[in-house]
């Protein structure tokens, strides 16, 4: 992979869902502007009369103190360990590899001011799976995010800790066995580092290529849950589509519609209309498809911006302090990634409720002995449960904002926690469709002799390769864990 070429998310997402990531190469032109811009820099710089924020002065509200020139580097060494105060839980590994890739995509702009060493050594911490530990809580989403930026830079120091060969190691220990120094940070290079959105990027851009695949998925488990519920196939006729024609309300129409359509279930005839959850499908999950449509926009856009500060154009011979780190436009598409993931996972429970309600000739709670056997009784609860917990992390991060750095940074955009509780909702939304699947197919096993679509049909055989239909009553956790093995298998493997 050429880390200066334009990052699409589909081609993100083919690196992130890979078991092994791609090597990222720099193409020595890309280098030689990077070199450029940096000299352009140390010439400014050098005028002893000259005052850039950041580079020569005091960061945040410090901003108007003027740090002397033999003091320039130890204010970049101080700058990262200030700010390197992340907490709580550590950023899954995956993410902080994609957080680092994002840094060098980043300087490869060439607006940054760094030297060509600081992108090689990055480069070579990519490419060796040198991944530095990053914590959660610490960034407001503007200034950059500052604190997890902080704990990515620190292996450039030779400080910090660092994901390495399936352990958790000390950078100090790790550098020495690949036959690395640390290195010194140069004028501005701490605050390039610190400054921008790559860890509310990160976040974003897994979300977003997770969330395509888990709607394609989410589709097909709403057939087999239409199946086993003997639904009607008119709500996905394409006529009363055309008449809505929402982008993503026709895909899903489209696709159940085709999936539903010849099936000998459809020969059950319990209803005139079938409970909203099953057929207002096409209207939900496309609202949700919208959402995702509109935040890979977003992303795509910021994936191929500068967004630290200040910017250096050479050409222009300007330096310009602004507002690119500010991460308002990735907060807000990251509370509707959380909406729309969580909009899922509950028109999803809603058909699991329907599917154990004993209703159209299947017994409660899909146990073959009622009474006796509870069933899936309290899947239904555990369901109910994430549901519940998603609506309280789908308060949105972005309407918040608090003042720090002495009012100088007065309005920031909380994206960092926006990212970071969207995370949660899609991990939570995993395991709501590991329920509905488990319920769907015991709920099938009543429909018994049956013709159902193929790509349905092979993906109950997956589920009962690795769970048996459930005779009577056993420990249903272990059949959870199991179905949300196979529902991490079919999201990895679906395409973007």
């Amino acid at each position: 992979m050429i880390a200066e070429h334009y990052f699409e998310l589909h081609t993100l997402a083919d690196i992130i869902f890979k078991s092994d990531f791609e090597k990222v190469e720099i193409s020595d032109a890309c280098l030689q502007r990077i070199q450029t811009n940096r000299k352009y820099l140390e010439s400014k710089i050098s005028d002893p009369e000259s005052i850039f924020y950041g580079i020569n002065t005091g960061f945040g509200s410090l901003c108007n103190i003027r740090i002397s020139d033999h003091e320039l580097e130890d204010l970049q060494h101080n700058l990262v360990l200030s700010h390197a105060c992340g907490m709580g839980e550590k950023v899954p590994y995956h993410i902080c590899k994609i957080i680092l890739l994002l840094k060098i995509k980043n300087f490869t702009m060439a607006f940054s001011g760094v030297r060509p060493e600081i992108v090689k050594r990055l480069i070579d911490f990519y490419n060796l799976d040198i991944i530095p530990v990053i914590y959660e809580m610490g960034s407001l989403g503007a200034s950059g995010d500052l604190a997890p930026l902080a704990h990515l830079s620190l292996p450039i120091l030779g400080k910090g800790l660092v994901y390495y060969k399936g352990e958790i190691k000390e950078t100090k220990d790790v550098l020495p066995e690949v036959h690395m120094q640390p290195l010194t940070l140069k004028a501005k290079e701490g605050l390039a580092l610190l400054n921008g959105t790559q860890f509310s990027l990160s976040y974003a851009s897994f979300i977003c290529s997770s969330a395509y695949k888990i709607f394609h998925v989410y589709n097909e488990i709403a057939a087999l849950s239409m199946e086993a519920f003997a639904c009607s196939v008119s709500p996905f006729d394409p006529l009363i589509h055309q008449i809505r024609p929402h982008e993503g309300q026709v895909l899903t129409a489209k696709r159940i519609y085709n999936l539903l359509y010849g099936s000998s279930l459809r020969n059950l005839h319990y209803s005139v209309q079938d409970p909203y959850s099953f057929r207002c499908v096409p209207q939900v999950h496309g609202a949700s498809y919208q959402a995702f449509k509109h935040a890979k926009e977003v992303i795509e856009t910021e994936l191929n911006s500068a967004t630290d500060n200040p910017n250096i154009f050479d050409e222009e011979d300007k330096i310009l302090s602004g507002g690119n780190f500010h991460a308002q436009p990735l907060a807000l598409v990251l509370d509707y990634m959380a909406i729309a993931l969580a909009e899922l996972g509950n028109i999803s429970e809603r058909r699991v409720y329907q599917l154990i309600n004993g209703d159209r000739g299947l017994p409660p709670y899909l146990a073959p002995e009622p009474g006796l056997h509870s069933g899936l009784m309290i899947a239904q609860y555990t369901a109910a449960s994430i549901v519940s917990q998603n609506k309280q992390y789908c308060t949105p991060a972005s309407i918040d904002s608090i003042i720090s750095s002495k009012g100088q940074e007065d309005h920031v955009s909380m994206a960092a926690n926006a990212g970071t509780k969207c995370y949660k909702v899609l991990e939570n939304v995993k395991m709501l469709m590991a329920i509905e699947l488990l319920t769907a197919c015991q709920a099938l096993e009543f429909r018994k002799p049956f013709n159902i679509h193929p790509e349905l049909e092979n993906i109950f055989i997956k589920v009962r390769d690795k769970i048996p239909y459930m005779a009577a009553d056993r420990l249903l956790h272990d059949d959870l864990v199991l179905s949300q093995e196979l529902i991490n298998e079919l999201v990895s493997d679906k395409k973007f």
